[in-house]
C-alpha cells in the first residue's frame, strides 16, 4: 500500500504539520496510458505554498483531502504507456508520495540515458537540470538578458535557484553580488564564485549592497534576480544603473504573511528606466529546452556549476522539509529521499 501526503486544511500564514495528513493510496489496477512507479526522490519548493491557498494562480490549488503533487524522480515498475518500460527512471509530477499509479497528467519524462551514463545523479533533474536550474538559466539569460560585463545582484543566493544564478553568471563573465543569511551560507556563496556577499541577517541590505558595489568599483547593478522581494527588491531599485533589468522569480519574504511590499525607492524605476518582469519557468522552457540542457549539461560537466543538496530522509519528513524552506534550513536544493 502506497501512502501520500494530503492537504487537510488551508494554512493561515506559515503552514504547520497540522495542515497535512499522511494517508494510504488505494491499490488500483493499471489502465491504458498509466504507469506504476516507485518514487526515489521528491522535490519541495517555495511555489508550493501558493498552491495551498484557494486562489487563482499559474498553478492549480491543492484540493482539500486530495493527494498533493510535486516534482519527483521515480522508477517505473509496470507500464501501460507507450515509450515507457519497467526499470525506466522518470521525472514526473506525482510527488508527495512514495509511489503508485500516475497518468499523462503527471507529465512523465524519461531521464536521458546519456546524462546518467555520464555520471549525473538522477536527482540532478530536480535541481540544476530541472526546475530550479532551468528557472535560473531562463531568468538570468532570457528574461534579464544578462551579458558578459554586467553587474548582477542575486537574492537567496544560497538557495537552489540563487546558487545556480551565481554560477551561470560567473561562467558568463559577470560580476556577481549574492545575498544570503548567516556566515555559513555567505561563505558558500563566495565559494561558488560571487565577487561579494551581503549577509542580510547581519544588518540592512541596502548599506551592505552599496558597500559591495563601492568595493568592486561598480556604480550600480545592471541585473537583479529576485527570489525574496521586500527589502532586497527595494535595495535593488536604489542601486540600479540606467536600463537595469529585474527578473522577478519569487518573493518568499511575503509568501506566508501576505504583507504589503514597502518600496521606498520604487520611484527610481522612472528615471533609471528599469525594466521589471515576472516570469514562470514553464512559459519559456519548451522553446529553449534543448539549448538549456546542452548548456547546463556542459556547465555541470566542467564543474562550473555545482549544487549542494539538503536531504531529508523518508516520505514522513516531506512536510518538515517543505517548512524548512521558510526557516532557511536548506543550503542549495531541498530534497526528500524516499
Amino acid at each position: 500500500m502506497n501512502k501520500a501526503w494530503h492537504l487537510i486544511s488551508r494554512p493561515q500564514g506559515l503552514p504547520t504539520i497540522d495542515n497535512f495528513a499522511l494517508r494510504d493510496l488505494p491499490d488500483v489496477p493499471l489502465e491504458n496510458d498509466q504507469l506504476r512507479v516507485r518514487n526515489l526522490w521528491l522535490s519541495v519548493d517555495p511555489y508550493m505554498r501558493g498552491r495551498m491557498n484557494d486562489a487563482k494562480s499559474y498553478a492549480a490549488s491543492f484540493q482539500i483531502d486530495q493527494p498533493m503533487t510535486g516534482g519527483a524522480i521515480g522508477e517505473v515498475l509496470e507500464s501501460r504507456m507507450d515509450g515507457f518500460a519497467a526499470g525506466d527512471l522518470i521525472l514526473h509530477m506525482g510527488g508527495w508520495r512514495d509511489g503508485g499509479v500516475i497518468g499523462l497528467d503527471m507529465m512523465p519524462n524519461k531521464l536521458p540515458a546519456h546524462a546518467l551514463d555520464a555520471g549525473l545523479s538522477p536527482q540532478t533533474f530536480l535541481h540544476n537540470m530541472g526546475l530550479t536550474g532551468g528557472t535560473a538559466w531562463i531568468g538570468l539569460l532570457r528574461v534579464a538578458a544578462a551579458k558578459p560585463g554586467d553587474t548582477v545582484f542575486v537574492s537567496a543566493a544560497a538557495g537552489a535557484v540563487g546558487s545556480a544564478v551565481v554560477q551561470i553568471a560567473k561562467a558568463r563573465e559577470m560580476t556577481v553580488i549574492g545575498s544570503a543569511g548567516g556566515p555559513e551560507k555567505c561563505t558558500w556563496v563566495r565559494q561558488l564564485g560571487a565577487d561579494a556577499v551581503v549577509d542580510y541577517k547581519a544588518g540592512p541590505v541596502l548599506p551592505q549592497l552599496a558597500g559591495a558595489l563601492d568595493m568592486l568599483g561598480k556604480p550600480g547593478i545592471d541585473v537583479y534576480f529576485d527570489n525574496v522581494g521586500g527589502e532586497h527588491l527595494d535595495a535593488a531599485f536604489a542601486t540600479a544603473n540606467d536600463f537595469a533589468r529585474f527578473a522577478i522569480c519569487g518573493m518568499i519574504d511575503v509568501y506566508n504573511d501576505g504583507k504589503a511590499q514597502e518600496m521606498k525607492y520604487l520611484i527610481r524605476t522612472i528615471p533609471a528606466r528599469i525594466r521589471m518582469e515576472g516570469f514562470i519557468y514553464t512559459d519559456q522552457f519548451i522553446d529553449c529546452m534543448e539549448e538549456f540542457y546542452a548548456d547546463m549539461g556542459a556547465l555541470i560537466a566542467s564543474r562550473a556549476v555545482t549544487m549542494r543538496e539538503t536531504v531529508y530522509e523518508g516520505l514522513e519528513a516531506a512536510p518538515d522539509a517543505f517548512l524548512g524552506l521558510f526557516a532557511g534550513a536548506n543550503m542549495g536544493k531541498m530534497l526528500v529521499r524516499v
